[in-house]
């Protein structure tokens, strides 16, 4: 999907003596955009849901001087082309950027950037480890990075909301229902049953996959993020860590070493 940025020279002016030292990593959805906004390593603040018509005036509110856009579903070149001519240094995560990890992986170029992004993230937290990472999203990814930073692939399933549309967009009969609060196991009427196939069987496969990776390769930490992380967080057995922004730290780690090889 392309984005058309109209009249990127309207924009208004960078002013130089009022910049703050701050990177802008931005992750691009479907619909809305997120920004973290990092000081060094530190993230400062995050915004969600910016409608994506609106992204370039928000990023000019704050007038980062690095920026680095991630997107699996729009082109980031019109955006980055936008804040470059506004004096901005800036990189788009694309499979050609160079990023601080070895990809172990046959087709590179159709690695989604968020989960190479979020591999950085959890090199970043947990340097020197398995790390195993799964981003409950609009599908579940469940990924391995190695002791010494080789993205080793990993596994696509589909996320909860799809669980609910196939079932209803395969089916004549069964409804579209939504999750609702945490289903019991045995459900009392279609729409129950529907829930608790859609989030039971969720959190089983997600459990039974934490259990073979540590049996398969080993002990490794378990990170946890995405839109759908915080319904299933309690329910897997620990340890399992929790990081929402693992994205946007694994971008900033990406930005920052882009900017440092540029200055070699």
């Amino acid at each position: 999907m392309s984005i058309e940025i109209h009249n990127p020279s309207l924009l208004p002016p960078f002013n130089h003596d009022l910049i703050l030292k701050m990177n802008a990593v931005i992750d691009i959805g479907n619909t809305f955009a997120k920004i973290g906004w990092f000081e060094q390593n530190e993230l400062l603040e995050v915004q969600r849901k910016i409608p994506v018509e609106t992204l370039l005036t928000v990023l000019n509110e704050n007038r980062p001087t690095q920026a680095i856009f991630s997107s699996t579903s729009h082109q980031t070149q019109p955006f980055a082309q936008a804040l470059t001519q506004q004096g901005c240094q800036t990189f788009e995560l694309t499979a050609q950027l160079p990023v601080p990890l070895k990809k172990d992986y046959e087709t590179p170029q159709t690695l989604g950037p968020d989960r190479v992004a979020a591999a950085v993230g959890a090199m970043v937290m947990f340097p020197n480890e398995h790390c195993l990472i799964i981003d409950m999203g609009t599908c579940v990814t469940y990924d391995w990075l190695s002791a010494d930073a080789v993205f080793g692939g990993g596994i696509i399933s589909p996320g909860l909301r799809m669980r609910f549309q196939a079932m209803h967009s395969f089916t004549k009969k069964l409804p579209l229902v939504e999750a609702d609060g945490f289903p019991t196991l045995v459900g009392k009427n279609t729409q129950q049953a529907i829930q608790s196939g859609a989030v039971n069987g969720l959190l089983a496969e997600a459990a039974g996959i934490i259990a073979r990776y540590h049996a398969e390769m080993g002990n490794c930490k378990v990170l946890l993020c995405g839109g759908d992380a915080p319904f299933f967080e309690s329910r897997l057995k620990k340890p399992i860590f929790a990081v929402p922004n693992l994205v946007l730290i694994g971008l900033n780690r990406i930005l920052q070493y882009n900017v440092s090889s540029q200055k070699v």
